[in-house]
């Protein structure tokens, strides 16, 4: 049976949502077609490959693979003639066999109007679709610092999502450990030291500067060849308020681009286990208010609507493996919102107007009362007690 899905994403979450539902879906054969439209790129040019590719794939052996990859050129095709125009953020397109038994076939399309402008042009045919740009655009922009050193060559640098953009870059006068000709040993290396002190001193003074104009950094990442990072962090080269923010050291073969890149790389286990750690802190938050006789918090979607309606809401919690829906129904006293699981009863004369997933509805809501929202998982000792509690809450700014 063959099916369209057409979606203009305007949040985060719902394209996520979306991501993850391509990512589980693994073609038989060689026959999942993937195009990407980028942002201001012709249509007409797009539709002129896709018919080159088109013929090509008449040359493929298999039939059913032949006949399945065709149709959702063709479909993908027709889709596209419908735009007067490229969408402003362009277009990413899927379409192919979904069905997991040779005996049937199952052509499905989605249509993706992204949040964000695309700027990959692709078309590929694989048993998987491609999600890479989607999945950037969904990525945590939480921001990181790196500090990337040896006695030569230094950087600070911001890390925006897989995004690395140097601050500071400087190349020192720093000798090596051979000294010069004409001079004592004990000389040279009182000269080296003073040196490499001056050195260690411009960096903290860089990182100081960087990581003060920039609070927004939840965490630094010391790295670098050799045992230099290891002296920085001993001294104090910088200010206390950063030196509690720098979360582990790396180490990398190189320094200056490649450094701060390979620093990305190994990296990755620092980055994941803070990002764990603001989530539970966050969660040890909620839970040490809960305990309070008046703190300032609340749970349950009822409740948490009620507070965020009066304005009372700093932050909305709402956990990522929470099953319910957030449903719109029009009731003998207007319209009334409901937190709706699978089996739930309500009453026959409630009239439902929409349905929408309880993440995507509270990122809807939020905005209008000037509040923030943050998904938790249940990974977390703490996640799991959030989730236990029926997985929405609230930090209040008051009590009510």
């Amino acid at each position: 049976m063959e099916q369209e899905h057409e979606e203009k994403l305007k949040t985060k979450f719902a394209l996520k949502k979306l991501v993850k539902r391509l990512a589980a879906i693994k073609g038989r054969h060689t026959e999942l077609v993937t195009v990407y439209v980028p942002a201001n790129y012709s249509l007409h040019e797009i539709l002129n490959q896709l018919r080159n590719e088109q013929s090509t794939a008449e040359n493929i052996k298999s039939k059913p693979v032949r006949k399945n990859v065709t149709t959702a050129l063709e479909k993908i095709m027709r889709h596209i003639q419908l735009f007067k125009k490229t969408p402003d953020n362009g277009l990413a397109l899927f379409c192919g066999n979904v069905s997991t038994s040779d005996s049937k076939v199952d052509i499905e399309l989605w249509s993706i109007e992204p949040p964000e402008p695309v700027k990959t042009k692709m078309y590929w045919c694989d048993q998987r679709f491609v999600l890479d740009p989607l999945q950037d655009m969904v990525a945590e922009r939480e921001i990181y610092g790196i500090i990337n050193l040896d006695k030569s060559e230094a950087d600070v640098a911001l890390l925006v999502g897989k995004k690395i953009d140097s601050i500071f870059h400087k190349e020192s006068i720093v000798p090596g450990k051979t000294r010069a000709g004409g001079q004592s040993s004990a000389r040279f290396g009182r000269i080296r030291e003073g040196l490499l002190n001056d050195w260690l001193k411009q960096i903290g003074e860089a990182a100081n500067k960087i990581f003060t104009e920039h609070k927004e950094v939840l965490g630094i990442i010391l790295s670098g060849p050799g045992p230099i990072k290891e002296m920085f962090l001993k001294e104090d080269y910088v200010y206390a308020d950063v030196k509690k923010k720098i979360i582990g050291t790396v180490d990398t073969s190189y320094t200056g681009q490649t450094g701060l890149e390979e620093t990305l790389e190994r990296g990755g286990d620092l980055l994941k286990e803070l990002s764990v750690m603001k989530e539970k802190l966050l969660l040890q938050k909620f839970f040490g208010e809960l305990q309070k006789p008046h703190g300032l918090v609340t749970y349950g979607f009822a409740e948490v609507m009620k507070a965020l309606e009066i304005g009372a809401v700093d932050m909305v919690i709402v956990s990522e493996s929470g099953e319910a829906t957030a449903r719109e129904y029009e009731t003998p006293d207007g319209i009334k919102y409901v937190s709706y699981r699978p089996g739930v009863q309500v009453p026959p004369d409630y009239k439902l107007i929409g349905e929408m997933d309880m993440i995507e509805f509270f990122e809807s809501k939020v905005k209008n009362f000037g509040s923030k929202l943050e998904m938790v998982s249940a990974d977390t000792r703490e996640g799991l007690q959030f989730l236990h509690f029926g997985g929405i809450g609230a930090l209040l700014r008051y009590n009510i």
